[in-house]
């Protein structure tokens, strides 16, 4: 006598109670037994009774011989059409083990087609990209860039070590002014932009002369003599740094020296030693660091991502950019977050609400699908201006950092980062699976979206969890 195989249809049941919109303690009231089993049921812990079947198939009015169809023989059909894909051409996969992983792991299968179906979503996007001759993410000038900056982690020794004795001259010869005039015989003058033509700085070789725009701030103004400089007393330094690289293109290069003098104009500004000794001294309080520095809110908060050296570490941060309409304009990742090398960000992410509160800083606990806590610290900035007509220019930036370095923020003061109550995030739409997000704008890559004949769920897209 033939044995008959206990029947298991976890992934068929919790698509059944998601499509009539039942919680597990609604489907367990109608099938009369505890919400811990319908859980079992789900989980494939336990198999489906003939009576378990006969229960479902009267309850919600259902075929028997559709709920009991296995969901193996489905698996493997489509397991079989996947493994026809040439990349797995090379590979000796027997039938009989593909409906043994179909039949006995149910799970580890859907997780495969959902990643071979991202993998194909992919993969058709470059093509389109490529047969509309709009440019490949790998050609992106400005993605290489960000990639070698997080590469070094946003750190460059050299750089530092010599901003930090440049910066002790500066001091002794009474300001970055006085050094250029004494040192390199450069004039600095500050003058109107009308004679600067659309440019902020611009060095007057001829007449050895360092125009900067006077409609800046105090802030802009130093970091622009800082920013010179680099380009001029560390210009073998960043030269170095550059040809180390094997870039793609000029543009490629020179936006990395631009990134790279940027750097040491801030390193001239805020020297390591005595920024990172003043930046845990203050807790972090970026407000606090910048009127001591004489720095922008932004300079500040981009220099803490560069604190790194070795033995001297400081609390990793990750620095991000973004305009009202969401567009990112910098990235530096110095704290392992998992953002989205294309696309948008989480539009739940407050540095993309801090427009609405101009000019205060705005704290938020964030948590990523996998558990992963931050602390966030978001604050609007604005570039421009100066004049009645000078137009201004408002972006949004946001500090974050992981939970467990909080303690040593000012930020998170009397707050337990694990008990706190987070907002739940994803890194992009396209790769978060949170199943009831209603702001969600587009359905994640390898889900299938389910009907809403007779239910229309809160969330934008309801989408099958297997």
């Amino acid at each position: 006598m033939a044995e008959t195989r206990p029947l298991y249809l976890g992934p068929r049941l919790r698509r059944l109670r998601r499509e009539l919109g039942l919680t597990q303690q609604a489907m367990a009231d109608d099938l009369e037994i505890s919400p811990s089993y319908v859980a079992l049921l789900e989980r494939n812990q336990r198999p489906v009774t003939a009576d378990m079947l006969l229960r479902l198939a009267r309850t919600y009015r259902l075929d028997v011989a559709d709920l009991a169809s296995e969901d193996g023989e489905d698996y493997a059909r489509r397991i079989n059409d996947v493994l026809r894909d040439p990349i797995f051409a090379d590979i000796d996969l027997p039938p009989l083990e593909v409906a043994d992983l179909a039949t006995s792991f149910p799970g580890v299968s859907e997780a495969l087609l959902r990643l071979h179906g991202a993998y194909t979503r992919e993969q058709q996007a470059l093509a389109e990209q490529r047969v509309s001759g709009s440019e490949a993410p790998e050609s992106d000038p400005v993605a290489e860039t960000r990639r070698f900056l997080a590469g070094q982690r946003n750190y460059f020794p050299a750089l530092d070590s010599r901003a930090e004795e440049l910066s002790k001259e500066i001091a002794e010869a009474g300001g970055a002014e006085d050094w250029l005039t004494k040192r390199k015989g450069v004039r600095v003058r500050f003058v109107p932009p009308d004679v600067l033509v659309d440019s902020i700085r611009r060095y007057d070789r001829h007449n050895e002369q360092l125009l900067i725009a006077d409609t800046l701030d105090a802030a802009s103004r130093a970091y622009q003599l800082a920013v010179h400089i680099a380009y001029t007393a560390m210009r073998t330094d960043i030269a170095q740094l550059v040809r180390a690289e094997a870039f793609e293109s000029k543009t490629v290069t020179n936006l990395v020296r631009r990134s790279l003098a940027g750097y040491a104009g801030a390193a001239l500004l805020m020297p390591y030693e005595r920024f990172a000794r003043a930046a845990e001294s203050r807790r972090y309080d970026v407000e606090a660091l910048s009127r001591q520095f004489g720095t922008s809110f932004e300079q500040t908060a981009h220099r803490l991502v560069t604190l790194h050296r070795p033995g001297m570490e400081r609390v990793p941060f990750f620095f991000i950019r973004v305009d009202q309409a969401g567009n990112v304009s910098k990235r530096l990742d110095g704290a392992g977050f998992p953002f989205a090398a294309h696309g948008g960000s989480c539009p739940l992410w407050n540095v993309h609400s801090v427009f609405s509160r101009p000019g205060e800083v705005v704290t938020q606990w964030l948590e990523l699908p996998d558990g992963q806590r931050f602390i966030s610290i978001a604050r609007t900035v604005v570039a421009g201006g100066g004049g009645f007509d000078r137009p201004h220019v408002y972006r949004a930036i946001a500090l974050a950092c992981a939970a467990e370095h909080a303690g040593k923020l000012v930020y998170a003061d009397g707050v337990d980062p694990q008990t706190v109550e987070a907002t739940p995030i994803g890194v992009t739409c396209r790769l978060c699976h949170r199943a009831s997000c209603t702001a969600r704008s587009v359905p994640p890559i390898g889900r299938d979206i389910l009907p809403d004949d007779y239910r229309r769920a809160a969330a934008p897209f309801d989408f099958a969890e297997n």
